[in-house]
């Protein structure tokens, strides 16, 4: 079973991601919480994969990743947001992050992804991958 974690100053969108990601039998959604409660909940939950939002009002996701990475056993740790911007990518792959993608991911693609980050692979957003050549 893969434990995941989301990140997301937005409940709508924490429980959409639940909803999907529960859709898949080998994923379980072990915690959800805003940006504020990020860090002990990881800790407490121990996921495998966490999906965080870049950008929320009560903390910075890159500020949170980089919490996260410094952890003992850090998790995987995938940035999801609307913002495809070359700086929010560059910053969240130099802080750590295995994955980037678009909160318009397409659901299916979304249970993918988190499986290739569970099992080691990082994964980028198609958009993303073409500004990360560049």
């Amino acid at each position: 079973m893969i434990r995941v974690a989301v990140v997301d100053d937005e409940q709508l969108v924490r429980s959409g991601l639940r909803m999907i990601l529960g859709t898949a039998p080998d994923i379980e959604v072990v915690a959800d919480c805003g940006g504020g409660r990020a860090v002990a909940t990881v800790r407490e939950s121990a996921p495998d994969v966490v999906l965080l939002d870049v950008r929320m009002p009560d903390v910075d996701g890159l500020t949170v990743l980089r919490a996260l990475r410094a952890a003992p056993r850090p998790p995987v740790v995938a940035m999801l947001t609307t913002f495809d911007t070359d700086e929010y990518l560059a910053a969240a792959l130099r802080a750590g992050a295995t994955g980037f993608l678009l909160k318009d991911t397409d659901p299916e693609e979304l249970v993918r992804a988190v499986r290739a980050l569970a099992a080691g692979s990082s994964v980028l957003a198609p958009g993303v991958t073409l500004s990360l050549i560049r």
